[in-house]
């Protein structure tokens, strides 16, 4: 969890402090690395789990402040994320031995329950899943945007590197191209954050071990298959955290400079001080601070242990999906490897098996191979991370036999690898075995959280519109994550009551057409005609090239213009029929606005427009369309 007790700097003077300080770190942890001073008696595990706060309809609810009050504000359990609908629960640390998952399974359903009743005071609910699919747009203004200076601090900044517009760009079964102007796009990511203790002399080796499972596991834990209504990656947290962040200039994408979320570009050969030159050496400081502390080498001088406080403020704008962390507990500095890809939910059954999946694969692998950088080229190892984030269980993953499996095939060949690895560390054989079989059968059934959304989204969007079905998605979600069972185990989703499906239609953004026809001023009316006669459509709009609005035009219009003209008149522009002055409405529009707007006014159809770019279209038919729908 990142510090929010923060006075963020513009000052030069300050950012030239603060990486004097960062060097004074970085040389300070090498000092360390030679000092018997490690706490390694014990390795231990943790979690963070991120979720969603969401409304009687499913969509964002912006309330963390007021539910993160109820929870008595511990900021070493319960704390904020970027946007207003996420709060953040970090579990006490477990020893890796014995009942360690049943203790964090206990625990995450505990604090589950205690979120969700602090939650339901305020009328929402909790919800943990990667990606919410009932997210928009709108939702992206700084109004959801969590009031703390850290965040503040990060937006201006991050916005400043880039020079520019984000662009988003994704490609699965269809493509998501856009641009945004802040970075709420990250907080669309919820993600199941796993901390794995490690010894300075073992880094290495055990840090290349997670990379490697990290792929595998990616596979099959797949939660975020659908962003804005894109069927997009299995799980789409890992491309769009990547580009919601990317502080790139133009000239530097053309470089081929290093984004700051980034799988790595090479194994590491021989400790964590690789990984921490290379952040300080390759990326610009994002939030410099004055700390009125003494210097980390000073207090090594004086037998104490430095917290490294600028190395960490710094090490946490860089987002590495397996990220090297410095800590201090108990008056010990300790070394931690940070899992960050998997996303929260399903359940937390679900999520606890994740965790013995990954810890146990990674474990395995050192028990088996050592250090596994001497058996595969690192950029087989990236691959298989980004083929199981885009594709899942349907991935091809290159392995140490040097060959390429499929990725369920692969993940139930290397189960025995995992069970391995758990049993090295002492944990109980009941309880290796009860969750490593739950991911067998997740496995063999092919339904992670993402195939059940999918699934249930593409039934769904056949009868009703797209809010509706994603509103259906994440109740069917929600019901089935209270009740508890594991994602293989969920039957399909199902169209909610009537009173919860009126939701779907409350707004005129929700039901417009979207797929339009359209022409430009200088289209030709005998074009207009053909094309309103062959896709029956009785409205087109008139937009400009850069997607604006100009003019609207009807089937009625073009019948009286050739008929005035004459049918033979090829000439007759759109630009000479087309109404100029165009009665609009906002996607954020009510419906029931719209409707009386359209019959106060005579009129059967409206453009929808959003900061003058044409959005959609909304017709009289539509609204008959809902009222069947609702009556049905």
């Amino acid at each position: 969890m990142g510090r929010h007790d923060l006075e963020i700097s513009d000052s030069a003077e300050d950012l030239r402090r603060f990486e004097e300080r960062l060097i004074a770190d970085a040389d300070a942890l090498e000092r360390m690395l030679e000092m018997d001073i490690w706490d390694t008696e014990v390795r231990r595990i943790g979690l963070e789990q991120e979720f969603f706060l969401i409304d009687d309809h499913g969509r964002p609810a912006p309330r963390a402040m007021e539910v993160l009050e109820s929870l008595g504000g511990d900021g070493s359990v319960y704390q904020t994320e970027l946007a207003l609908f996420n709060v953040e629960v970090a579990l006490p640390p477990q020893e890796f031995s014995g009942e360690c998952f049943k203790r964090l399974e206990t625990e995450l359903r505990r604090q589950l329950g205690v979120i969700r009743r602090a939650a339901a005071n305020y009328g929402v609910d909790v919800l943990a899943i990667g990606i919410l699919p009932t997210l928009g747009w709108e939702h992206l203004t700084l109004d959801f945007m969590t009031p703390s200076p850290r965040y503040a601090a990060l937006n201006k900044r991050v916005t400043a590197m880039r020079k520019g517009e984000f662009r988003i760009n994704i490609r699965g079964t269809d493509i998501l191209n856009a641009t945004h102007d802040n970075v709420l796009l990250e907080a669309f990511n919820t993600s199941f954050q796993l901390h794995l203790q490690v010894a300075p002399e073992e880094f290495a080796k055990v840090y290349n071990a997670m990379q490697m499972a990290t792929g595998l596991a990616v596979a099959a834990t797949g939660n975020s298959p659908l962003l804005l209504g894109h069927r997009l990656w299995e799980e789409t947290r890992v491309a769009l955290f990547r580009q919601s962040v990317d502080t790139r200039t133009d000239h530097e994408l053309k470089r081929g400079s290093r984004p700051r979320v980034f799988f790595g570009d090479d194994w590491v050969r021989k400790s964590i001080l690789e990984l921490i030159r290379d952040d300080v050496a390759r990326f610009r400081v994002v939030l410099p601070v004055d700390e009125d502390a003494p210097m980390p080498g000073d207090v090594l001088d004086q037998g104490g242990v430095p917290n490294l406080g600028a190395l960490a403020l710094h090490n946490g704008t860089i987002y590495r999906w397996n990220r090297p962390c410095y800590g201090v507990a108990n008056g010990k500095p300790h070394l931690r490897i940070e899992n960050r890809p998997m996303p929260a939910g399903p359940t937390a059954l679900d999520s606890v098996a994740n965790a013995a999946l990954l810890f146990g694969l990674t474990m395995g692998l050192v028990e088996e191979y050592g250090d596994v950088a001497e058996r595969l080229p690192f950029h087989d190892c990236q691959a298989n991370f980004y083929n199981a984030a885009s594709n899942g269980l349907r991935a091809a993953l290159h392995w140490l036999d040097g060959r390429t499996h499929p990725a369920d095939e692969l993940l139930l060949l290397t189960l025995p690898l995992a069970t391995k690895g758990l049993q090295s560390m002492g944990v109980d054989d009941a309880e290796t075995n009860r969750l490593l079989d739950l991911i067998a059968e997740r496995v063999s059934s092919g339904q992670t959280g993402s195939r059940w959304m999918l699934s249930g989204f593409n039934r769904l969007r056949t009868v009703v519109p797209q809010d509706e079905a994603l509103q259906a998605l994440v109740q069917g979600y929600l019901d089935r994550q209270k009740k508890g069972d594991p994602v293989h185990e969920w039957e399909p989703v199902r169209l909610p009551d009537r009173d919860r499906r009126r939701a779907a239609y409350m707004k005129v953004g929700q039901i417009m057409s979207k797929d339009l026809i359209t022409v430009q001023v200088e289209d030709t009316v005998t074009l207009a005609e053909a094309m309103m006669r062959w896709e029956n459509i009785r409205h087109i709009p008139v937009e400009n090239e850069n997607g604006e609005l100009v003019g609207m035009f009807s089937l009625s219009d073009v019948v009286q213009a050739l008929r005035r003209k004459g049918a033979e008149d090829k000439g007759l522009r759109i630009g000479e029929i087309m109404h100029r002055d165009v009665r609009t409405v906002r996607p954020d529009t009510p419906t029931l606005d719209a409707i009386r707007i359209m019959r106060e006014e005579d009129l059967s159809a409206l453009p929808v427009v959003d900061e003058g770019k044409l959005e959609g279209i909304i017709t009289d038919s539509d609204f008959l369309v809902v009222a069947a729908r609702l009556l049905e």
